[in-house]
C-alpha cells in the first residue's frame, strides 16, 4: 500500500471536510464579522435618537415651563437688611433768650439810669481838646442850677419852661478865636427835644482861665443841638471883638469842633453805662 503526501488516498480511504482542514474559513470570519459591525451601528444609531429625543424634551419642557408663568414679572430677590443706625438725639436749646445788649442811648436819655457822676471835669476833662488836629485850650467852667441865668434873655424861656436841671459850661480858645459851650440837662429826651426846638438866642459866653471876654454886644455863630436828655449849645467868636461875618471860616469851624466834641463826650458817657450794665448781666 503506498501514501501519498498528508496521507492516505484512494477511493476507499477516509476524506477532509474544508471544515475540518487546518486552514480557517476567512470568508465566514469576514461574514460573522460584518453581521456584529451592522448590529453595533444599529445599537448606536438608536441610542443616538434615543438620547437626541430625550434632550429634546428636556428643552421643550424649559420652553413650556418658561412660556407657562403667565407673563407675570419675576420679583427680585429681596437684598440683605443692613442694621439701621442708631438714631441721634435732637439738639436742644435752652428756653432761656439771651437778652439783647444795652442801648447806649437808653442810658443819656433817662435821669433814672444816667447815674453816673456829672459835671465840668466828667464832660470836658483835661486842660485841651484836639479836633482834627485843631488844638484848643481850656478856659474857665461853670455849672449853674440857675439855667436861665448861664442864657441869653430869649434863649431862658426853652430851658426853664421845659424842666431844665442845670447847665454846665466850658469855654475854649485857638487863634484869636474863642468858643463857649453850654450842656443843658434835663430828666427826660422829650424835654431835651423841645427846648432844642424852641431855642432862641444863645448861651452865655464865658470868660476866665486865660480867655478875655468875647461874644458881648457884638456878632457871634450860634449853633443848638441834643442828644438824649441833654441840649447843648455854642456861641463863637474873635477874643478882639470882631463881628463874625456870615462868610467868615474860623468861628464857624471852631464852633463845630467843640460841638461835636460834646456830642461825642454825651455818646461815650452812654457807651460807658451800657458797658457796665452787660457786665454785670454776664456775671449775674
Amino acid at each position: 500500500m503506498s501514501f501519498g503526501q498528508g496521507g492516505p488516498s484512494g477511493p476507499g480511504g477516509p476524506q477532509q471536510s474544508p471544515s475540518q482542514s487546518g486552514t480557517p474559513d476567512w470568508g465566514a470570519l469576514a461574514d460573522r464579522t460584518a453581521a456584529r459591525m451592522r448590529r453595533r451601528r444599529m445599537v448606536l444609531m438608536v441610542g443616538g435618537a434615543i438620547a437626541t429625543a430625550a434632550v429634546a424634551a428636556v428643552v421643550a419642557t424649559a420652553v413650556v415651563n418658561a412660556n407657562s408663568s403667565d407673563d407675570k414679572p419675576q420679583s427680585l430677590p429681596t437684598p440683605e437688611t443692613l442694621p439701621a443706625e442708631p438714631e441721634q438725639p435732637e439738639p436742644t436749646f435752652s428756653d432761656v433768650s439771651v437778652p439783647p445788649p444795652p442801648d447806649p442811648l437808653d442810658f443819656i436819655s433817662d435821669e433814672r439810669k444816667d447815674t453816673a457822676p456829672l459835671s465840668a471835669s466828667t464832660l470836658f476833662p483835661g486842660k485841651s481838646l484836639t479836633m482834627s488836629s485843631r488844638s484848643y485850650d481850656k478856659g474857665a467852667t461853670a455849672t449853674t442850677k440857675s439855667c436861665g441865668s448861664a442864657a441869653s434873655a430869649r434863649l431862658a424861656p426853652a430851658l426853664t419852661g421845659n424842666g431844665c436841671d442845670q447847665v454846665i459850661r466850658a469855654s475854649f480858645e485857638r487863634g484869636g478865636v474863642a468858643v463857649t459851650v453850654g450842656v443843658a440837662v434835663f430828666d427826660t429826651q422829650a424835654q431835651a427835644s423841645k427846648a432844642k426846638q424852641r431855642a432862641s438866642g444863645n448861651i452865655q459866653s464865658l470868660s476866665g482861665a486865660g480867655i478875655p471876654s468875647f461874644c458881648r454886644a457884638t456878632a457871634c455863630r450860634l449853633t443848638t443841638n441834643s442828644i438824649g436828655r441833654y441840649a447843648y449849645f455854642t456861641v463863637s467868636g474873635y477874643t478882639s471883638g470882631k463881628a463874625v461875618t456870615t462868610s467868615d471860616t474860623k468861628a464857624r469851624q471852631a464852633a463845630k469842633d467843640i460841638a461835636d466834641f460834646t456830642f461825642a463826650r454825651i455818646v461815650d458817657r452812654g457807651e460807658a453805662q451800657a458797658s457796665a450794665a452787660a457786665t454785670a448781666q454776664t456775671t449775674n
